[in-house]
């Protein structure tokens, strides 16, 4: 399947057809050139306003003349030398216009795959297939496609994974997906409006420049200050306004499909099978309106919100699709620590709570934001108890369970005998929980 544009060639060994990208995709290529330069003035201002002051209008006018000509043909170059191919096994994709590199993604170690749509790229129709893979860092990406052959690609390498067979893959088409959830703007723009880190930045950024204007009177510390400050105010409100806006939650045979943003559109999957922890945020402010945010932990993905905000009932009901099985323990039935440990953490000890279930364990923390971990037992790498010496000398402990996603969530301030006991059964129940798991299979 081939989007109208994109070039197809048929390798002289007889194996998969190789497509080549859109052809607007030089146009992103061919910054990188531009990139350089920009990249050089700004690590040496004073030399790179030295060599312009010195430079003729003449000079400029070839110089252009050079750099740009010469960006166009980086730009065509890497397009022209850059392949993709799917085969029965892989998504095979050759890139390099000096040094090759060809990577072969197996489709079976493939756990998400990602579509998002850049302002500038949704104006031109195009968009970027991003893909997860088991065991690394980096994901590897497919810029720019059609948007329609992005979909279709993404639906034929689902297909795949899934196990259907190579020549019917392509026909399966986009997986069917209902709707659980859609945040309106008017409760995200509220939600922001009362989450303490947006106050919390914004007062930062207003109190701390003039305080350090009146302490040393430099401009350029006030600057080098302000500017961090203001971004970040920017970010935990704006920033988070324009990335989570439309935030749709759908429910597909190939897990559950985030679509979200007003400038960049995003087009996630949280992959089935793969969430290793599941967060209930609950904020101070946000209580009253009974709202909560859901984060995840998944194991080689960047995905780590599921609901922004939301109806502490209708989030229980997504967590519930995320994690089958899985109830949400209510406040009662989670276990405070002793009153001994309010010596080793004043105040903020009342804050902690566990419950173990047949399904989970669950451990909370925090006074003024709220945080409940949903851990499934057969995501459990492995467990710890630790014990400082104060906490020794209170009878209490520490206990850590580490996921697959490289995290960790503690269940703090238990009593130490029962901390002991949890420490064995719990590697038990994580033992069993692995044997009885269901496979993570796409379309599954």
């Amino acid at each position: 399947m081939t989007a109208p544009g994109a070039a197809e060639a048929t390798p002289a060994d007889g194996g998969p057809a190789e497509r080549r990208l859109h052809p607007v995709t030089p146009l992103r290529r061919a910054w990188a050139p531009v990139a350089v330069v920009a990249g050089w003035a700004v690590h040496d201002p004073d030399g790179a306003q030295r060599h312009l002051a010195r430079l003729t209008t003449t000079t400029l006018l070839i110089g252009l003349a050079v750099i740009v000509p010469a960006a166009a043909l980086y730009g065509f170059c890497s397009w022209w030398f850059t392949h993709f191919a799917v085969t029965e096994t892989e998504l095979r994709i050759r890139t390099g216009l000096v040094f090759r590199r060809t990577a072969h993604i197996r489709l079976e170690r493939v756990q998400a795959i990602d579509i998002t749509q850049p302002l500038l790229a949704r104006v031109a129709g195009v968009a970027k297939l991003k893909l997860d893979v088991i065991g690394t860092d980096k994901k590897d990406e497919l810029a720019f496609l059609g948007a329609d052959e992005a979909r279709a690609l993404r639906a034929e390498l689902l297909a795949r994974a899934a196990g259907f067979a190579p020549e019917t893959a392509h026909e399966v088409g986009e997986a069917p997906s209902r709707q659980l959830l859609r945040v309106p703007p008017r409760v995200l723009a509220m939600s922001l409006v009362l989450s303490g880190a947006t106050w919390g930045s914004l007062a930062a950024a207003l109190i701390v420049p003039p305080v350090l204007w009146v302490a040393t009177e430099s401009v350029w510390t006030v600057l080098a200050t302000a500017l961090p400050l203001l971004g970040a105010a920017g970010a935990s409100s704006v920033g988070r306004f324009v990335g989570e806006y439309d935030w749709t939650v759908g429910e597909s045979p190939d897990g559950l499909r985030l679509d979200h943003g007003l400038l960049d559109r995003a087009h996630e999957t949280v992959p089935p099978g793969r969430v290793q922890t599941v967060r209930i945020v609950e904020p101070l402010l946000w209580r009253r309106r009974g709202w909560v945010r859901v984060e995840l932990d998944v194991a080689g993905s960047s995905n780590s919100v599921l609901v922004p905000v939301a109806p502490r009932e209708v989030a229980e009901a997504v967590v519930a699709r995320v994690l089958p099985g899985v109830t949400v323990p209510e406040r009662a039935a989670l276990s405070p620590s002793p009153r001994r440990a309010r010596w080793c953490v004043p105040l903020w000890w009342r804050g902690y709570g566990l419950a173990v279930t047949d399904a989970v364990f669950a451990a909370r923390s925090g006074l003024l934001r709220r945080s409940l971990a949903l851990v499934p037992h057969a995501k459990v790498q492995s467990v710890r108890m630790t014990q400082g010496p104060w906490e020794r000398a209170r009878g209490v402990a520490d206990v850590h369970v580490d996921t697959g996603a490289n995290k960790t969530v503690t269940a703090r301030l238990r009593d130490a005998a029962e901390a002991r006991e949890l420490l064995a059964a719990q590697a038990e129940r994580s033992r069993t929980g692995r044997r009885d798991a269901r496979p993570d299979r796409w379309m599954a």
